[in-house]
């Protein structure tokens, strides 16, 4: 997605793979986030990045939070907000390439990034944007594919430059304070798109408040 989940390709090949009445990611919520949304506050402003089907969004809005669910497909998206009638709750959807989405300096209270992958020149311009994006203890939570990941075939994008490490995150994301960072393997289980044991790095970083 991210611009999309798993990388920078076109709106059409996002929206043919969404063109479809199943949600390939799934209904529910990806692991770590729900492991992890202590650190959101509640009713705080969340931007979601490459959010596609809304399973994130949705469950975040669950949450008393107010949510903006960022991707390039308008298909995606769609299914998102019907995700988000059926569960009751409101979602913002915004269609927009990362490349030149304006996030606005201090404007989110968190930035959630789940398997969001984008080639690593992006990719750093990207979390340059998104530090200067938080709020003063604002947050962002970020689970992606590291590049061990090749070796398990379990999901996430072929090309290296696409993968993510703990210690290039821990530059891209110069100016926050990583309350949680590690890399490590574990089963994942999200629709038909993501099955099975992966290489993965998680990140819970928030921005300090003086």
């Amino acid at each position: 997605m991210t611009i999309n989940s798993h990388s920078p390709k076109t709106p059409n090949f996002w929206d043919a793979r969404y063109q479809t009445d199943e949600y390939i990611f799934g209904f529910t919520p990806n692991d770590f986030l729900q492991q992890s949304v202590q650190y959101l506050p509640k009713d705080s402003a969340i931007l979601c990045i490459g959010e596609g089907e809304g399973r994130n969004a949705v469950f975040l809005a669950k949450q008393e939070m107010r949510v903006t669910a960022l991707d390039m497909s308008m298909v995606g998206l769609a299914k998102a907000a019907e995700l988000a009638k059926q569960n009751r709750v409101t979602i913002d959807t915004v269609v927009a390439d990362l490349t030149n989405y304006e996030f606005h300096d201090a404007a989110w209270d968190g930035v959630v990034s789940i398997f969001c992958h984008l080639p690593s020149i992006l990719r750093t311009s990207v979390h340059q944007r998104i530090v200067k994006a938080l709020r003063p203890g604002g947050v962002y939570l970020l689970e992606a594919y590291t590049p061990a990941q090749l070796e398990y075939q379990t999901g996430g994008p072929k090309d290296p430059d696409m993968l993510y490490t703990l210690n290039a995150l821990r530059q891209e994301l110069s100016g926050l304070e990583f309350l949680h960072g590690a890399e490590s393997i574990r089963e994942v289980k999200e629709g038909i798109a993501h099955q099975g044991l992966a290489a993965v790095v998680q990140v819970v970083a928030r921005k300090p408040t003086r």
